[in-house]
C-alpha cells in the first residue's frame, strides 16, 4: 500500500480506535459498578435509604420464608458496600427477602454463615434506581409461569408443596400444571401472542398430544386456532348441566339417583353428566308428580324427555288462532293467561322450583293450559304433553280433538255465498263476534220493475262507479284495503255477496302447517291488533280504513297482501314455475332475507334426514367427524344452535337462489361427504367461521379463577403473577 493511501486511511483507523476504546471503557465501568458476589447472611443489613426501612415484618414473611426454603433465593437482593458503622453490605432492594432469611436463621434452618448471592452496586445513580424500584413487581408472562411450574413438577416437587410454597390453592397449581403439559410450540405461541390463555386452556383439554401439537403449530404459523372444532370435539356425545332436564333435576337429586358428574379443571365449561339415563329417570319421577295431579282431573298426560311424542292422529295442537279468529273476550283471556305464564316463569327462574314440585309448577302449568285453550277459541284441552325446560322445569303443550276441516277447493262459479264460505278459516264461528255498523244507502226502486230491468240498471250503475273509482286512486286504495281486510282479518269474513268488490283472497293456512311466531305469526298478530282497533272505533270498515293515514293504509295493505301469498308445493312433481318466477321478482324487490327474523328451528329440521342435516352443517362451516356420530335428535338440536349462532338459513328457503345445499343423496354418501369436508386447521383457523366462534367464545366463555385472562391483564398472557416477591422471583428465574 502506498504512503499516500496509508495517510488517507489514518483518520478512519483513528476513529475506529476511539470507538473501541469508549466501548471498552463503558464495559469496564459497568463491571466495576455492578458485580455479583456471595456474602454471609450475617454481613447483610437493611440500608437506611430503603423506602421501607424501619418497618416491621409483614404477615407474608413466613410464607416467603417457606418459598425460599422450598425453591431457594432465585432473585438476588441488590446491595451497596457498607459505610463506617454499617454492616459490610446494605440491602437496597430485597428487604423482605432478608427478613425471611433471618426468620429461617432464627428457626435454625440456616445460620449467619449461610451464603447469599447478591448484586453489589457501587455506582451512586444505580444505587438510587435500585432504591426507587424497591418492592415493585416485575411483569412476568403467564407462559413463563407455566414453564416454571412444569420444571418444579419435573424436579419431583408435589402440587401440594408448590401450592403451599407459593400461597396458591392446589386447584390453581393443577390448572397451571395442565398447561405445562402442552407441547413446546403451544407455549411458544402463547408467549408470542399467537394463542390467548383461553385458547391454550381449550387446547389443553384435548387428549391427543399429536393433535395438540398440530393445532398449536398452525396457530404459531399465524393461521389461528379453530376453536369451534375443539369445542365440537369436547361437546360430542356429552350431556352437561345445560341440558333441559336439569331445569327440574337439581345436582343433588341427580347425585341421589346415582348420577356421576365430571367438572372442568379450569372451571370454564359446564360440568358433564356421565349418567344421562339417571338424569332422565330423575326428571320423569319429578314430572310424574305433576302428571298425577292433572290426570286426577281427567286429563291425559304424556311425559316426554325426548324431542317427540307419538299421539293419536285425531288430535290438534292448541295455541293462538291468529288472524282475528278470537272474540274480544277470548283475546282478553288469552292475554291475561299469557301474562300469568310469564309471571310464573319469572318466579321459577328467580327462586327455583323447590322441594315441592307440584306447588312450584302448578301455577305455570294451569296458566299455560288456560292460555292455549283461550288461544284456540276456548276449545278444551284433553291431552297435555310435558317436556323438559331449563328455565321453567317443564314446557306444556296442549292438544284437543281435531275439528272438521272446511273444503278450500270450492269453485268460484258457485253462488257468492258458497264461494266465500268455502274459503279456509281458522276457528270460524257460526255467529259473528262483532256486528259492524252499516252506512246509509238509498233503497232500490223495485215497484213495477222487472228483474231484467233491475239488472240493466245496476249494471250501468256499476260501470259508472268503476269509472269514478278509477279516477280516484286514493279511494280505490281504501276500497281494496277494506275488502282484503274484510276477507283476511275478520272472522267470519264478509262474504263476497255482501261486498261491493269482487276481490277474493284467503290467508295462507295449509293443512298440516304451523304458524311460525317470528314469521307469519307476527303478521297475523299485527292484523289482529288492527281488527280490535277497528271494532273499538265504532265506524264502518270503509270509513275506518279511509280515515287512516296514507302510510298506515299502505302498511295495512302490505300485511294483507303478504298474508295472501301461497307458494307451497305439495310434491316435487308439482313445481309451480310461473308462481316461482313471480316470487323471485318479489323477493328481489323487497330484498327478502329470512334470517333477519328466523333461523332453522327443531320443527323445521326434524323432517330432514341425518345426511341432509350434516350437509347443512357442512354448508355453514360447522361440520366435523364427531358431529356425524350424534343421534338424530341430538343432531337436530345441534344444527338449530349452530344456525342461530351463525344467523344462517339454507339456500332452499330463498326465492332468489337454487336449493343446492341439501342434495338428494343417500344417508351414507352424504354423511361421508360431510365428514370429509373438514379443512386443515392451518388453512382455516383464521377464517370467518373460526373468527365468529372466537368472538362468541370471548363473549360467553370464561369463569372465575386467578388464572383467567382478566387476572393477567392482557389477552396475550402478559401480566403480574405475584403472591410474594420471592415467590414471583423463584418462578421467573426458574423459567429462564
Amino acid at each position: 500500500m502506498s504512503r499516500h493511501a496509508q495517510t488517507r486511511n489514518h483518520p478512519a483507523r483513528k476513529a475506529r480506535s476511539d470507538v473501541d476504546q469508549a466501548q471498552a471503557t463503558r464495559q469496564t465501568t459497568s463491571a466495576l459498578t455492578r458485580s455479583q458476589r456471595t456474602v454471609r447472611l450475617g454481613d447483610l443489613d437493611i440500608a437506611p435509604e430503603n423506602l421501607r426501612y424501619g418497618e416491621a415484618a409483614d404477615d407474608g414473611i413466613p410464607q416467603l420464608a417457606d418459598t425460599i426454603a422450598a425453591a431457594g433465593l432465585l432473585q438476588f437482593p441488590t446491595v451497596r458496600p457498607g459505610r463506617p458503622r454499617e454492616a459490610a453490605f446494605m440491602v437496597l432492594d430485597g428487604r423482605r427477602r432478608l427478613l425471611a432469611l433471618r426468620l429461617l436463621r432464627d428457626a435454625g434452618v440456616v445460620c449467619d454463615d449461610h451464603p447469599v448471592e447478591v448484586v453489589v452496586e457501587t455506582d451512586r445513580a444505580r444505587q438510587a434506581a435500585a432504591t426507587v424500584l424497591t418492592n415493585t413487581a416485575a411483569p412476568v408472562h403467564v407462559a413463563d409461569v407455566v414453564v416454571a411450574i412444569g420444571r418444579m413438577l419435573k424436579s419431583r416437587l408435589t402440587v401440594a408443596a408448590i401450592a403451599r410454597a407459593l400461597g396458591y390453592g392446589e386447584v390453581e397449581i393443577r390448572r397451571l400444571a395442565a398447561l405445562s403439559a402442552l407441547p413446546a410450540v403451544a407455549l411458544e405461541a402463547l408467549k408470542t401472542g399467537r394463542l390467548t390463555l383461553r385458547q391454550a386452556k381449550l387446547l389443553a383439554r384435548l387428549k391427543d398430544v399429536d393433535e395438540q401439537a398440530y393445532l398449536a403449530q398452525g396457530a404459531f404459523n399465524g393461521h389461528g386456532l379453530p376453536e369451534w372444532r375443539i369445542t365440537e370435539r369436547l361437546d360430542a356425545g356429552r350431556t352437561t348441566t345445560r341440558d333441559p332436564r336439569c331445569g327440574l333435576v337439581t345436582p343433588a337429586l341427580y347425585a341421589a339417583a346415582g348420577g356421576r358428574t365430571e367438572t372442568d379443571l379450569f372451571g370454564e365449561r359446564p360440568p358433564v353428566l356421565l349418567d344421562p339415563d339417571r338424569l332422565t329417570q330423575a326428571w320423569m319421577k319429578r314430572a310424574g308428580e305433576v302428571a298425577a295431579l292433572l290426570e286426577s282431573e281427567g286429563l291425559t298426560v304424556h311425559l316426554s324427555a325426548g324431542p317427540s311424542t307419538d299421539l293419536a292422529e285425531d288430535l290438534d295442537r292448541l295455541g293462538y288462532a291468529y288472524g282475528g279468529a278470537l272474540s274480544e273476550a277470548s283475546a282478553t283471556l288469552y292475554r291475561e293467561a299469557r301474562e300469568r305464564v310469564q309471571a310464573a316463569a319469572d318466579v321459577l327462574e328467580a327462586e327455583g322450583i323447590g322441594d315441592d314440585v307440584v306447588a312450584g309448577l302448578e301455577p305455570l302449568i294451569r296458566a299455560r293450559i288456560a292460555q292455549e285453550q283461550a288461544g284456540a277459541g276456548e276449545r278444551v284441552a284433553t291431552v297435555v304433553v310435558l317436556r323438559p325446560s331449563l328455565r321453567t322445569g317443564v314446557e306444556v303443550e296442549c292438544y284437543g280433538p281435531a275439528e272438521a276441516e272446511a273444503d278450500d277447493e270450492a269453485g268460484f262459479e258457485g253462488s257468492f255465498q258458497a264461494d266465500d264460505e268455502a274459503a279456509p278459516q281458522i276457528g270460524r264461528r257460526s255467529e259473528p263476534a262483532y256486528a259492524p255498523p252499516r252506512a246509509e244507502a238509498p233503497a232500490p226502486e223495485t215497484e213495477g220493475v222487472t228483474h231484467a230491468l233491475h239488472a240493466v240498471r245496476t249494471d250501468v250503475a256499476t260501470r259508472g262507479l268503476i269509472r269514478a273509482l278509477a279516477d280516484a286512486p286514493d279511494v280505490a286504495l281504501t276500497a281494496l284495503t277494506a275488502r282484503l281486510f274484510a276477507v283476511l282479518a275478520i272472522r267470519p269474513s264478509i262474504t263476497r255477496s255482501d261486498s261491493a268488490l269482487t276481490v277474493t283472497a284467503s290467508a295462507f293456512s295449509p293443512t298440516g302447517g304451523r304458524v311460525i311466531e317470528a314469521l307469519d305469526g307476527a303478521v297475523r298478530e299485527r292484523l289482529d291488533q288492527r281488527r280490535r282497533a277497528w271494532e273499538a272505533s265504532g265506524q264502518t270498515l270503509v270509513a275506518w280504513v279511509h280515515g287512516l293515514a296514507t302510510d298506515d293504509r299502505l302498511g295495512l295493505l302490505a300485511k294483507l297482501t303478504a298474508l295472501s301469498l301461497d307458494l307451497r308445493e305439495e310434491r316435487t312433481t308439482l313445481v309451480r314455475g310461473w308462481a316461482r318466477s313471480e316470487a323471485a321478482e318479489l323477493a328481489a324487490l323487497c330484498e327478502a332475507d329470512i334470517t333477519r327474523a328466523w333461523t332453522p328451528d327443531a320443527p323445521f329440521l326434524q323432517p330432514h334426514s341425518k345426511a341432509q342435516l350434516l350437509s347443512m352443517l357442512a354448508a355453514m362451516g360447522a361440520s366435523s367427524k364427531e358431529v356425524g356420530r350424534l343421534k338424530k335428535t341430538e343432531l337436530v338440536a345441534w344444527t338449530a344452535d349452530q344456525a342461530a349462532e351463525r344467523n344462517w338459513a339454507p339456500a332452499c328457503l330463498s326465492w332468489t337462489a337454487p336449493p343446492k345445499d341439501i342434495p338428494a343423496t343417500d344417508d351414507a354418501g352424504a354423511a361421508g361427504e360431510a365428514g370429509g369436508a373438514e379443512v386443515e386447521p392451518a388453512s382455516e383457523g383464521g377464517g370467518g367461521e373460526a373468527a365468529a366462534c372466537d368472538e362468541a367464545g370471548a363473549e360467553t366463555g370464561g369463569a372465575s379463577g386467578r388464572d383467567d385472562d382478566s387476572d393477567h391483564a392482557a389477552p396475550d398472557g402478559t401480566g403480574i403473577f405475584v403472591v410474594t416477591s420471592a415467590g414471583e422471583a423463584a418462578l421467573r428465574i426458574h423459567a429462564a
